[in-house]
């Protein structure tokens, strides 16, 4: 069994009319149809109406003493409370201009009198179903207003979730990167590192150097002082080596124990020769005293020092190698020096294959 079509609503309708035989006929005709409808008989009762409760539709008489229909009309309409709610005029007068002028202070619709019932009824349920029309698409819009200030909201979360989960993971990455006591790059984070450049160096035909530090006589500091002071000093030649690599592109990393890595792309021999200067340099400048050392009266390092132009046939261990054997030379010929070892003629310096600078 089908279902009737539901009605629409009916509406709450104003008629404003001076006379009281028209208001009678309207308002009859229009409570037969099942419309609310309520009487005014004057402009600033019409008024006083709408404030009390806003009406659908307005059914509003022209010639009117005192206030006329005209400027009922553009009261309502310059107000926010009544400007949406539609008017239709109804008059004896059938001229164009007095119609112009109707919808320029804007009515909705126009009856002339005497008016026939239903044309009447007609034009108040179109003006009706124009009305809750607009109501409807109104609530739609609020409804979607709401829905996009909502998921603007939840972007905002969203982004500020995502941009707080990012900073987390690079906070995760750098500790995952990073020597706990140093605060500079860790062993792992140095071998990663050496094989993407090692890789990109190979590629594009350029340069890697090495340089290798390691702290003299640190085993008699921390006998001699603790390893509370042992490791403050780790920290502060840590500093200085960052402090003398400059470049964003070279990574200083802790190595060992007490040994470090300054890795330096696109850097041949003589550039790394500077950096391992700077780095004796800086760490002079500390003056850590270390009254046990056989080198000097503070903490000294000694470097090994490898460069060369990588290529497939080689592979990144053969630098740390280079760089270690430099390193251990330069532990052999009395400390508080930079050595380097044959590994690639052409990073050499011209003077031979093999180099050595005493501080």
């Amino acid at each position: 069994m089908s279902k009737s079509p539901v009605a629409p609503p009916k509406g709450n309708i104003l008629v404003v009319d001076d006379t009281p035989d028209n208001l009678r006929v309207l308002s009859s005709m229009l409570t037969m149809r099942g419309h609310t409808v309520r009487k005014a008989l004057n402009g600033q009762m019409a008024l006083t109406a709408c404030q009390t409760v806003v009406p659908d539709l307005i059914l509003l008489d022209i010639n009117m003493p005192g206030m006329n229909g005209y400027e009922v009309c553009n009261f309502l309409k310059n107000s926010e409370n009544t400007c949406n709610i539609p008017v239709i005029f109804i008059s004896v007068l059938d001229e164009a201009l007095d119609k112009v002028k109707a919808f320029t202070v804007g009515g909705a619709d126009y009856i002339t009198k005497p008016f026939q019932v239903e044309e009447v009824l007609a034009r108040v349920e179109n003006q009706l179903t124009v009305r809750r029309l607009q109501i409807s698409l109104q609530d739609r819009n609020r409804l979607l207003k709401e829905q996009n200030a909502l998921l603007l909201q939840e972007i905002e979360k969203r982004r500020r979730a995502e941009e707080a989960l990012q900073k987390a993971n690079e906070k995760l990455q750098l500790l995952a990167d990073s020597d706990s006591l140093t605060g500079i790059a860790n062993r792992r984070h140095f071998d990663e590192y050496l094989q993407r450049e090692w890789k990109r160096a190979s590629r594009d035909k350029l340069y890697l150097s090495l340089v290798l530090c390691d702290i003299d006589c640190f085993k008699l500091y921390n006998d001699t002082y603790g390893h509370q002071a042992g490791d403050d000093c780790l920290k502060q030649v840590a500093g200085a080596i960052g402090r003398a690599v400059k470049r964003p592109a070279d990574l200083v990393a802790r190595y060992g124990g007490e040994e470090f890595a300054a890795l330096l792309p696109n850097t041949d021999f003589d550039g790394a020769l500077r950096v391992a200067e700077s780095i004796h340099l800086e760490v002079r400048q500390l003056k850590i005293v270390h009254a046990k050392s056989s080198v000097s009266d503070y903490i000294t390092l000694s470097a090994g020092i490898a460069s060369t132009v990588p290529n497939h046939k080689q592979s990144p261990a053969a630098l740390i190698s280079a760089a270690d054997k430099a390193l251990y030379q330069a532990k052999e010929r009395g400390r508080n020096q930079s050595c380097s070892v044959a590994f690639d003629r052409s990073a050499l310096p011209r003077r031979g294959e093999e180099a050595e600078r005493k501080y």
